[in-house]
């Protein structure tokens, strides 16, 4: 047998396998990578194969379509049809249960894949416990220490803070009314001022006064 006639069986053989309409260039597609057939050696055996009756043809425009000769195929009865479709249901709903069972698996894969390791899980745990450790160590200290500030003191603390931020504003206001009334007679910029009397602000030392 020639090797214009292997591709010409092969061809057709195909053709009545998938019993479907196909261009030649749908039939080069799905057979080339294959069987390595180059495209014009199947557009020629297509043409033969139609030529001897073997397949069908059919023109739509400047598109040609091949398929198998139904002949050669036995009659489906209306019977064997509703049994078909019966079978295509059922395969449908087995495909969509399937389809369903496969999400769900997805669905545990991914948890499982993001979910920690036995190993992981145990040094995470040292690590946590080390952590505890050095917290109740640190409480323990803090607790037998003899230098506790009583409530009493610390109120005393932030009254006398209070007191100290209210007269830093005082005074910080005083200076700024000062430095304006004399900037209002003085023919230079006020940054040139400062520099002169050699003034340094809180701005310039990156300081905020604090809320009471």
């Amino acid at each position: 047998m020639s090797k214009k006639d292997n591709v010409a069986t092969l061809i057709l053989a195909y053709l009545n396998e998938k019993n479907r309409p196909y261009s030649a260039q749908d039939v080069f597609c799905n057979l080339q990578k294959q069987h390595g057939l180059g495209k014009t050696a199947v557009v020629k055996a297509m043409e033969v194969l139609a030529l001897e009756g073997k397949i069908k043809e059919k023109t739509y425009g400047k598109q040609k379509i091949y398929f198998a000769d139904q002949a050669q195929f036995k009659e489906v009865k209306d019977v064997d049809m509703k049994a078909l479709d019966c079978q295509i249901s059922e395969l449908s709903e087995e495909v969509q249960s399937l389809n369903q069972i496969c999400r769900q698996l997805d669905a545990e894969v991914k948890e499982l894949s993001s979910s920690l390791t036995t190993e992981e899980m145990l040094s995470e745990i040292r690590e946590l416990k080390a952590e505890c450790a050095g917290c109740r160590a640190r409480l323990e200290k803090i607790k037998s220490a003899t230098n506790h500030v009583t409530p009493e003191e610390k109120e005393k603390v932030y009254k006398e803070r209070d007191v100290y931020v209210k007269e830093w504003k005082k005074r910080k206001r005083l200076a700024s009314d000062m430095i304006n009334a004399i900037l209002e007679g003085y023919p230079k910029s006020k940054k040139e001022f400062l520099d002169e009397a050699g003034v340094e602000t809180d701005e310039d030392c990156k300081v905020v006064v604090p809320s009471t």
